[in-house]
Order: structure tokens, then C-alpha cells, then sequence
């Protein structure tokens, strides 16, 4: 018979967790990973890897996690996503392919990403073997961001057997993984591994390389790459745009959780790089940022978090399970809400000004339009507001590159298979959509790579390009 709901995943508790910045959950054992992979219907239409930005072979790994067969779980995985240790702690299955899970239409879909995430971290437990790499073909390539859609492409673009070089403005590569993503939701470590079997496949790494800056694309052309992917994501900060944003104690949750992250303001005084923290502390916005920024200040010391948020829970864009975990630990939420100013106290943020909203018709996102209630105006005292209402792409790339198109929001226009305005450069994830989800700019990166492999050899011609 089949077990009806999903075997749970263990955690910290709330109460200890909310002090310490170590992971959450703590995963399966080998026990609850094969028992959950039991409640696989095994599906021979699959809709699951349709569901999958990567299309990775669902039912077969999870049947060879039935069958105790770890080794060959995790050789399925990889064979179209590099990067599943990642992509089993942040990737919203729930939305993806567990939405479309067989067995969910009766009772609770299978716990996909809680396998991958168990097959990948069993790998690193006991050894993780490389994907062969193919004869190299003379081709180099260059890489714009060591996000997750450059990472991805990368590794593709050295699976073809192509020379390829990773430019990253930051210290350290990972991009929003590193410097986005709190240590509690994706350890440093599980990303630092998974670059580092990047650099053992043979991919080159330069990090403080500012492209548009250091170096431009028309520059990197000249240096003897034959084609460019420009995977630098999607870094800068959107605002509100209202009166008092500019006070000290108001930070973007890009500023914000690039502090706490990369520069390990968490692990003062060992780094003594701190960030003054607020006794009360406002997060605006609904997303797994907000999520991040409110749950990362409660572990900061802040004695009171409240998420301000314009439409009700049901419209929150955040994963119901970092939603859930943020009430647990105390975050409080103001739902129906939109801040309008903020107050001064010289100088310094001492209040938001709010009013309430109600829900109108849908717009062009299909939730509905919150729309402001006249005289409605309330205060909340704070002394520290983080804004996490989203990021656009940043302009510099775009830019310093003659013949490349963008729209009005400042993203790359590029095809299905990241295929650009200009010759040889080709672009993915959140430089092209907008801020969106880890294992989107993954497949944005896979298809780019494939792209990238065609036009090589369609340019080109099968042998190795001579002075390559």
C-alpha cells in the first residue's frame, strides 16, 4: 500500500535553529530516502521531467534509490543537472515537477528534491566522480558570471570539450548562490564543492574581473574567444521610490544579505565585517528574499521582524516551506500593506508609515491588483528596514557591448537557446528573464551550451581551430 503523505525531513528545532546560522533540515538517511522513493508510481509517461528545467530522468533515479543503488541515482542526475546538491536544497519542486506528480493528484507527491538532495550529499560522503570530458576542440569560450546559469554552461560547454574560462566581478565565484542565498537554507561549502568539480573538469577561473570594466566582450573576442556567454544575473536592487529611503538603518536585501553572506558578517568576530542590526526590523516584499533577509536579521539579534507585504499569504511569491519555517522561528507578517514613507529621527529610520490595501482584478502577473484604502494610514515603529522587492539586471554588460539588444527593463533580448542580437554572444537566466529561480537559469544555461556547441561547429567547421 502506499504511504499517502511524504516521509518528513528532520530540522533544527525553531527555538535552537533561530540562534545559529547551521542548516535546517538535516536531510534522509538511506532508510527514509528509500522509503520515500517507494511511493514512486514509476510513471511511464513521466510528466515529472517535464516538469524539470533539466529534464532530469526522475522516475529512474528514484527506482534506483529503491533498489539501494546510490551511485547510479546520482549518475542519472547528473547526466543533465551538475549541480544537485544545489538544486535539492533551493529549487522549488513544489512548482515544478512535484506539481505534476502522478501520485499527487490523490495524495502528497513524491519528495523529489529531499532524493536529490540525499543522492547528491551521499556522493560527497563517499566520493564524486567527474563527468568525462570530451577531446578538446581548439574552441574557448568565455563565461560572463559564475551564477548558476554560468556555472552550468560552463560545465556543458567542457562536457563538448570546449575551452572555457569563468570571469567573475566578486571575490569569490557562485554569484547569488554565495553572496544571495543564506548559510542555514545552502551552506557555503556544498557550493564551494560544486565549483571546485568545475575547476577539476579543466574550467579556468578569474574572479575580481569586472566585465564591461576590467575587460569588455568585444576585448575578450580579440583575446581569441570564439563565442561569449553572458549568464551576470540580475544584481541590482529595485526601491520603492518613497519619501525617507535614503536614511540610515534602510538597506536593500541585496546590500543586505551580500554582507551577511559573502562577507560573513554572521560569523563575527571571527570576520570583522558586522552589521548593525535593529532591535525592531521591517522586511518589505513576499519572496524567498524577504523570506532570507527576515529570518537572517532574527539570527542577527533583532528582537522583532515584521514582513510588510501589499497582497495576502495566498499571493505570496516565497516557497510555502520558507514561509512556514519563518513563522516558526517568529517572524511576524502584516499582510495588505504597502509602506509609503518612512520617519526620521535625526537621520536615522524610526518608523514606516503604512496603509492598508485591498485586492481589486488580476494583473498582468494573474494575481490580484492590490489597490491602496483611502485614510488608512498606520505607523510602525522600527529602526532598521531591509527592501526585498525584487532586482534588475545591471546595466554595464549591456552597456559596453555595441549590437546587443535589451528591452525596456534592462534585460538581453536572446531566443529559447540564449542566441543574441550579436554574433557569437549568447545569454541566459536572469540577465534574459528577470530575477526568477535557480534551476531556471540552470536550464537557461543548458540550452545555451547546446547552442553555443552548434554554432562552434556550424561557424567553424569540425577541426580544431587553428592558434586556438
Amino acid at each position: 500500500m502506499i504511504r499517502p503523505t511524504q516521509v518528513p525531513m528532520r530540522e533544527q528545532d525553531p527555538k535552537a535553529r533561530v540562534h545559529n546560522f547551521e542548516e535546517v533540515p538535516f536531510g534522509y538517511t538511506p532508510e527514509e530516502a528509500v522509503s520515500e522513493a517507494e511511493r514512486c508510481l514509476q510513471c511511464k509517461r513521466a510528466p515529472c521531467i517535464q516538469g524539470c528545467p533539466v529534464n532530469i530522468n526522475i522516475p529512474k533515479f528514484i527506482r534506483e534509490i529503491r533498489e539501494g543503488n546510490f551511485r547510479a541515482a546520482i549518475r542519472t542526475i547528473k547526466e543533465t543537472n551538475n549541480l544537485p546538491a544545489i538544486c535539492g536544497r533551493v529549487c522549488p519542486q513544489e512548482t515544478q515537477c512535484q506539481a505534476v506528480c502522478t501520485l499527487g493528484k490523490k495524495y502528497e507527491p513524491v519528495a523529489i528534491g529531499r532524493l536529490e538532495r540525499f543522492v547528491a550529499d551521499w556522493e560527497y560522503e563517499h566520493g564524486v566522480e567527474l563527468p568525462e570530458v570530451g577531446k578538446p576542440t581548439g574552441f574557448r569560450v568565455a563565461v560572463v558570471g559564475s551564477g548558476p546559469a554560468g556555472l552550468t554552461c560552463a560545465a556543458d560547454l567542457r562536457r563538448f570539450g570546449h575551452a572555457v574560462t569563468i570571469f567573475e566581478a566578486l571575490h569569490e565565484p557562485g554569484g547569488v548562490l554565495m553572496y544571495g542565498i543564506p548559510e542555514f537554507r545552502l551552506p557555503k561549502k556544498i557550493v564551494r564543492a560544486e565549483i571546485e568539480n568545475l575547476l577539476r573538469m579543466g574550467v579556468e577561473l578569474r574572479c575580481n574581473v569586472v566585465v564591461g570594466r576590467t575587460v569588455t566582450i568585444d576585448e575578450l573576442f580579440a583575446q581569441g574567444y570564439h563565442a561569449v556567454f553572458v549568464g551576470s544575473g540580475a544584481g541590482l536592487p529595485k526601491f520603492l521610490g518613497i519619501p525617507g529611503e535614503n536614511l540610515i538603518g534602510i538597506y536593500s536585501a541585496n546590500e543586505f544579505l551580500t554582507r551577511v553572506n559573502l562577507m560573513r558578517a554572521y560569523l563575527f568576530p571571527e570576520y570583522d565585517t558586522p552589521i548593525k542590526i535593529g532591535k525592531v526590523v521591517a522586511v518589505v516584499g513576499g519572496g524567498n528574499v524577504a523570506m532570507d533577509a527576515a529570518r537572517t536579521a532574527l539570527r542577527l539579534g533583532a528582537e522583532r521582524v515584521v514582513v510588510l507585504y501589499r497582497r495576502t499569504e495566498a499571493e505570496m511569491p516565497a516557497r510555502r516551506e520558507e514561509i512556514h519555517h519563518a513563522k516558526e522561528e517568529g517572524v511576524e507578517f502584516e499582510f495588505l500593506v504597502n509602506p509609503v514613507r518612512f520617519l526620521d529621527s535625526s537621520g536615522r529610520v524610526s518608523g514606516v508609515e503604512c496603509i492598508r490595501m485591498e485586492l481589486g482584478d488580476p494583473d498582468e502577473s494573474g494575481r490580484r491588483r492590490p489597490i491602496p484604502i483611502p485614510g488608512s494610514n498606520f505607523v510602525i515603529p522600527v529602526d532598521m528596514v531591509i527592501v526585498a522587492i525584487g532586482n534588475d539586471p545591471h546595466p554595464l554588460v549591456p552597456r559596453t557591448t555595441p549590437g546587443l539588444a535589451t528591452t525596456k527593463h534592462g534585460t538581453v533580448v536572446a531566443d529559447e537557446d540564449g542566441r543574441t542580437s550579436r554574433e557569437g554572444v549568447f545569454a541566459g537566466g536572469d540577465i534574459v528573464t528577470g530575477a526568477a529561480t535557480v534551476i531556471s537559469a540552470m536550464g537557461a544555461g543548458k540550452r545555451a551550451a547546446r547552442a553555443i556547441h552548434q554554432y562552434l561547429l556550424t561557424k567553424y567547421g569540425h577541426a580544431p581551430v587553428q592558434g586556438a
